[in-house]
């Protein structure tokens, strides 16, 4: 591969990490949401959301994973690039452009997902625990006229 292949498979990669984060937070996001509108308890609904939350959000993370490790390759493999091998602007351009190509660690992406996960969960049971404790909703009367 060339270098402009190269670097634009890095940013290739670094799109992916993009969506695969954005999914993660809309999915949050929308989950969180619907949780707060309901007004009925339901515990098995509550397990239910839980454990198919769980699985997305393992399946989210080895996906994160994948494409965490792609980048860290192709960023090697950009680095390996002899610079005599490259004209001299391309040569410039590496010069600019590489410091700035960095891949964060992935044990602090996964400890930062698996504590989201965790504080996802933990306010999904805490609105389950307070739909409970407020009992069932006020209904209107059916019948009523005025």
């Amino acid at each position: 591969m060339s270098y402009s292949e190269l670097v634009r498979l890095y940013f290739e990669r670094s799109t992916a990490l993009q969506w695969y984060w954005t999914l993660y937070v809309v999915v949050i996001g929308g989950l969180l949401a619907i949780s707060s509108f309901r007004r009925r308890g339901d515990l098995l609904l509550t397990a239910l959301v839980t454990i198919l939350y769980c699985f997305f959000a393992y399946k989210n993370l080895g996906a994160i994973r994948d494409v965490t490790m792609q980048r860290f390759a192709v960023l090697q493999s950009i680095h390996d690039v002899q610079a005599d091998t490259l004209d001299s602007r391309t040569r410039q351009f590496r010069d600019v452009v590489e410091p700035t190509l960095t891949a964060p660690d992935y044990a602090g992406v996964r400890n930062f997902h698996v504590v989201s996960d965790l504080l996802t969960i933990a306010a999904l049971w805490a609105m389950e625990r307070r739909r409970r404790r407020a009992g069932p909703p006020l209904s209107v009367p059916t019948g009523a006229s005025h």
